[in-house]
């Protein structure tokens, strides 16, 4: 009884390790071949459209052979292929640094298979391709045209080539980007270097001309300066001959109605200048004519004896 009870757990053990080896999931991200002895029976949730045009969906639950079958997973997602930066010679024979993505995605896991088997091997291909394609595609086109006037339809036009070249492996590309499209680092350099050259000459012409003009402004002021200080000049030089004049005018009339008052307003005049406080020495006899009003407040002088 003991070993009849043995043998039937031991077959269970049996059938319930057969039938965990004989099932396999597939989730909805993935598509799967099965395999019997390296021939394909069957693909699981292929991107593929039914009838009515709608995914086929057939993930989740499956079973196969143990032993006898085997599964492979590939991605059924969107996936990224960023290539390696590549320098390239446009058609101007300017060289560029373009640096480009692709993304694509596993259609035909069957043909993915039988030319590829990994995407290890698919990446391979599709970077090789995608350098050949970006290579030839710029290589036609201007440095205007790649950078700034026929970005899109260069990319376009890549996709294209390298979607014809994809479908060969089962994959279908669904965009090619170029991120980024630099003059390698000694261009940009020699750039930066002629471009600062360019501009300090400018600042030297336009110090140049400064300086020019402000000489022009400087000559200019000092020549109204001087015309201005010599109009001034005259003006206060006529203006001091017409005081002077009337000045004049004013003595002789006084001197024309009392000379006498005149007379001695002139001596005042002398003897403030004469004898004012500095250190002035007269060598002069007291009865001398420039004494004449100290001796005589009428002005005249004593006769001889």
């Amino acid at each position: 009884m003991r070993t009849f009870s043995a043998i039937v757990i031991v077959l269970l053990l049996l059938a319930a390790a057969a039938l965990y080896m004989s099932a396999f999931m597939v989730r909805q991200t993935e598509q799967a071949l099965l395999l019997q002895f390296g021939e394909v029976k069957d693909v699981i949730n292929e991107y593929e459209l039914d009838s009515q045009g709608r995914f086929v969906n057939d993930a989740g639950l499956n079973w196969k052979i143990p032993v006898v079958q085997e599964v492979i997973y590939y991605d059924k997602r969107v996936l990224d292929l960023d290539s390696q930066p590549l320098e390239v010679i446009v058609s101007d024979q300017k060289r560029l640094v373009v640096d480009a993505f692709l993304r694509y995605r596993i259609t035909n896991p069957l043909k993915f298979y039988q030319t590829v088997r990994t995407e290890a091997i698919a990446r391979q291909r599709l970077g090789n391709v995608v350098e050949a394609s970006v290579r030839s595609v710029l290589g036609a086109a201007t440095f205007q045209d790649v950078v700034r006037d026929k970005r899109e339809a260069l990319m376009t036009t890549i996709r294209d080539q390298v979607n014809r070249e994809a479908e060969t492996l089962g994959v279908s590309v669904i965009d090619v980007r170029i991120k980024r499209a630099d003059l390698p680092e000694a261009n940009s350099e020699a750039i930066y270097r002629r471009m600062q050259t360019e501009r300090e000459r400018e600042a030297t012409e336009i110090r140049s001309e400064g300086n020019a003009a402000a000489n022009r402004i400087r000559a200019t002021a000092d020549r109204e300066a001087t015309v201005i200080k010599a109009e001034a000049t005259r003006k206060s030089e006529q203006m001091r001959g017409e005081g002077d004049a009337e000045r004049n005018r004013v003595f002789a009339e006084a001197f024309g109605r009392d000379p006498e008052f005149f007379a001695f307003y002139r001596s005042m005049q002398a003897y403030e200048a004469g004898l004012g406080s500095k250190d002035t020495r007269l060598v002069i006899t007291p009865d001398s004519e420039f004494f004449r009003f100290f001796n005589n407040p009428g002005g005249t002088t004593s006769p001889a004896n």
